[in-house]
């Protein structure tokens, strides 16, 4: 390690996190439905090196192999996505029964381990069918949602540790719809707004059917990160608190205080008011995933770019990049960006914000992601990022953030989305050719950050 962490509270529990298109592969196996991100990945150009998820991480065979790696992190949490086209290969309807076995044996490993299964529903992978039918622009989808929901829970609700119904829907949202940067691929600028309500919609009913079936330690997975503006002239700050609204707070409000910002209710599909009740059902625990600040302005009249994704000249806001170290995917380093959000959630939402966790941060460092003449992965500046981030939680704790968790994204390297194998997030490195499994030096680190913790109570 690099230096020394201080002590954090007793019961904080360390993870790591990782989604099924990601890691599975075996898109074809076992019954298995077509997705979206199937037939986005198809076309060419979409992805970075033209490589595809068809096996990926192999994690669909090798599961057991991860499982024990994470085992021996010395963790508490596993985080893991359950593919809705592995459950229902149409998105409703008769159940694929070898799908909702998988997930079984997933988790009966994970707890076999030592380890605490932390379920994701939805991580961006929609049934090609129900992308047919409309998507996540009808409402439709967001009832299926609750019903697949109820389908895993059923089965999985008296082991699961933590339950998480979306990931970031913030993303497929804008990224999916807004600009079609992501599966699927439309670009409907500021008309995709439906997709944020039923994706709401759709969280709130699976918190219910979670709930109805037993499942404990309910919450999200929704990214968050302080708006910063490009100057303190009027416009930079109405375009920064813009943004925010869009990528914070249109998400948080609804669901920690049943209502949205000014101004967006009356563009949501109805019944606004009703769905509200159903959106704002009570949580566990609030998770943030956080890797960089923002930072924007007024718009110019041209595109921006924000991580390689084009920010069309309509918009109101426009990305604005800063000199120093980047991720892999371009974004700003700047842990002090994930204590400011911490304590910014921990003030706007008061008594209404359950205990937060911290549910996803990494990054990637091409250059150092491959085994060197000694075989090692000396991946120094992922360590230096994360070690920079927990001190950053633990310092947001300190200045009163109610903060239980942290889980490193991710385990091992897997398919980057659009960016394909280019960019490797894990902890253990992934031969592509041969799926060899090899720890790179942060997991060392995060090894022995956990271990020192242990060693502290």
């Amino acid at each position: 390690m690099t230096r020394p962490l201080p002590r954090f509270p007793a019961g904080f529990e360390w993870g790591v996190g990782a989604s099924a298109y990601q890691t599975e592969g075996a898109l074809d196996a076992d019954g298995r439905g077509r997705s979206t991100w199937d037939v986005f990945c198809e076309h060419p150009g979409r992805i970075a090196d033209g490589s595809t998820p068809a096996t990926s991480a192999g994690f669909y065979d090798r599961y057991p192999e991860d499982i024990a790696l994470v085992r021996d992190l010395g963790a508490d949490v596993y985080r893991f996505s359950i593919a809705w086209p592995r459950i229902l290969p149409t998105g409703s309807g008769e159940v694929n029964a070898k799908g909702l076995d998988f997930y079984d044996r997933v988790v009966d490993e994970m707890l076999a381990a030592g380890l605490k299964p932390a379920p994701t529903l939805y991580h961006w992978d929609t049934p090609l069918p129900i992308e047919e039918a409309g998507g996540w622009m009808n409402r439709d989808t967001a009832l299926r949602f609750g019903e697949y929901a109820a389908v895993v829970a059923e089965r999985l609700a008296d082991r699961a540790a933590y339950w998480i119904p979306l990931n970031e829907p913030v993303v497929l949202s804008l990224l999916g719809y807004a600009i079609g940067g992501y599966a699927p691929g439309q670009e409907l600028l500021f008309e995709s707004l439906p997709t944020v309500h039923h994706q709401l919609l759709a969280h709130g009913l699976s918190v219910q059917a979670i709930r109805a079936a037993g499942g404990r330690s309910i919450g999200t997975a929704n990214p968050h990160a302080p708006t910063w503006p490009g100057s303190d002239s009027p416009e930079d700050l109405a375009a920064a608190a813009f943004s925010a609204d869009l990528t914070d707070w249109i998400w948080g409000d609804p669901i920690l205080l049943g209502r949205y910002p000014e101004g967006y209710a009356e563009g949501m599909p109805g019944p606004v008011a009703e769905d509200l009740e159903v959106i704002s059902t009570p949580l566990d625990f609030y998770g943030v995933n956080y890797y960089s600040p923002q930072r924007v302005a007024a718009p110019t009249g041209e595109p921006s770019l924000i991580q390689e994704h084009e920010i069309p000249a309509e918009m109101p806001f426009r990305a604005v990049e800063v000199d120093g170290p980047k991720t892999g995917l371009g974004g700003e380093i700047n842990p002090d960006g994930l204590r400011e959000i911490l304590l910014t959630l921990t003030e706007r939402y008061g008594e209404s914000l359950p205990p937060l966790i911290v549910t996803e941060n990494g990054t990637s460092q091409p250059g150092t992601e491959e085994p060197g003449p000694d075989g090692r992965i000396h991946d120094d500046g992922r360590i230096d990022y994360l070690d920079a981030h927990v001190r950053a939680v633990h310092q947001a704790i300190e200045e009163g953030a109610d903060v239980r968790g942290y889980w490193v994204w991710s385990p091992t390297d897997n398919f980057e989305w659009t960016y394909g194998f280019t960019q490797r997030f894990g902890l253990v490195h992934i031969d592509y050719d041969t799926l060899v499994r090899t720890p790179k030096d942060s997991y060392s680190w995060y090894q022995q950050l956990i271990g020192a913790q242990r060693d502290q109570l």
